[in-house]
């Protein structure tokens, strides 16, 4: 049989799917699973997204611009204004996801065997990315303990070398809701003229920021016009990760350049979806409002379940909607395939993602797991109770730091 590339090889299973067979298992043995493994939010999509597509009133879904459809990308434009950071259709490029947007920014900017450096742990799909493009990841270490805020630029020195070419930052981030003020970017924009380095911010989680903090976009630091590369998406912000649509955004124009190419390349975004995005980028702040305070309440219902639980860690959360929680058991990765094989409280069991799959550094994250908090607030609750429940019956617990006896130990 021919060999698989070293590529396809090398690539991770995706900690957030890759225990959907079991998850289908105990669905076909007739448990009810909680989903907390996956950032599909359970909010409706607005409804002027069906009905932009509907009153389109195509008779051939062609070809869009290759840079998205020009109306789309004045639309983008307009929004970044709105937030104060002034853009031009040049300076956005519509792509298929912002997972797109990260691919077409890594090719671009770094080739084979150049580095970057990204706080762990970091959205799983980075490390995907990397290796698409040949590019070695280099991790810096976050801590739990301090709500997994940015480290020490000193701490960022010690990682560069001369194959460094960017900083990739989550802000909020996925998997662990922390939220950089604008300090810290003062900071890594400190490092990054310093190197001549590019800073990437995936921001797809904007909005999502609570107790009256605030978003800080990398677009606005002073000076950075030629470093600074935004990726974003509908995905999270309206609800309408099926869509597809997501963008790249900087004022560097051979970087734009750069990524044009890549985006001639794959022929053109999604047309339905970039019609129904434009209708999304109409909506009033209004829309962004609601929505947040729907996070918050369960960002709430999410923290003070965990504090219930003895043993558990659950790191402040200022955005997003996720938390890198720290269990007492021996192996996240076996606790959350034991909960959906061998476990269910009242007929109901959850899921979760191992948290080792969020880091890069082998070892860290084997007692973490991510809680995406997208069920409303009554399922989360009941789905904190099959947790604690889980807790207290797993026989790999830990106590005290030590494993008790069992088969999982």
């Amino acid at each position: 049989m021919p060999a698989l590339s070293q590529r396809a090889l090398e690539i991770p299973a995706s900690p957030i799917r890759k225990l959907v067979p079991y998850s289908e298992a105990a669905k076909a043995a007739g448990k009810h699973v909680y989903h907390l493994n996956i950032g599909q939010p359970d909010v409706e999509t607005p409804q002027v997204f069906f009905d932009a597509i509907q009153d389109a009133h195509l008779k051939v879904v062609a070809y869009s611009h290759s840079a998205g459809h020009v109306s789309l990308r004045q639309s983008i434009a307009d929004y970044y204004g709105n937030l104060g950071h002034p853009l031009n259709t040049d300076q956005v490029i519509v792509t298929t996801g912002a997972s797109e947007a990260l691919s077409f920014v890594f090719a671009t900017i770094m080739n084979p065997g150049d580095e970057v450096i990204i706080p762990e742990p970091f959205y799983a799909n980075y490390n995907s990315f990397s290796i698409f493009s040949n590019v070695k990841v280099v991790p810096i270490q976050t801590q739990i303990e301090n709500d997994f805020a940015l480290p020490p630029i000193e701490e960022f020195e010690k990682l560069i070398t001369p194959r460094t070419r960017a900083i990739l930052i989550c802000n909020p981030g996925n998997p662990t809701g922390v939220l950089y003020p604008q300090e810290s970017l003062q900071k890594l924009q400190e490092i990054v003229k310093k190197h001549d380095l590019y800073l990437v911010s995936d921001e797809v989680y904007r909005e999502f920021a609570y107790d009256g903090k605030q978003h800080k976009s990398v677009l606005g630091l002073e000076g950075m016009e030629d470093h600074v590369i935004v990726t974003d998406s509908i995905s999270k912000r309206f609800s309408s990760c099926g869509a597809r649509i997501g963008c790249v955004v900087s004022k560097n124009a051979d970087v734009m350049g750069g990524v044009m190419k890549l985006a001639q390349a794959r022929l053109s975004p999604p047309t339905l979806g970039q019609i129904g995005a434009e209708a999304l980028y109409q909506l009033p702040a209004s829309y962004y409002q609601d929505v947040v305070e729907i996070y918050r309440k369960r960002r709430d219902v999410l923290v003070e379940s965990i504090a219930k639980i003895p043993g558990a860690v659950c790191p402040d959360v200022d955005g997003a909607f996720y938390a890198m929680v720290q269990l007492p058991v021996d192996s996240s990765e076996r606790f959350c395939q034991w909960m959906l094989e061998e476990f269910d409280h009242e007929g109901a069991t959850v899921m979760m993602a191992p948290g080792s799959g969020f880091y890069a550094t082998p070892g860290l994250g084997t007692d973490q797991v991510r809680i995406a908090y997208v069920l409303n607030e009554e399922d989360l609750r009941k789905a904190m109770e099959c947790l604690a429940a889980g807790l207290a019956a797993y026989p790999g617990r830990v106590i005290s730091g030590e494993a008790l006896a069992s088969d999982n130990a």
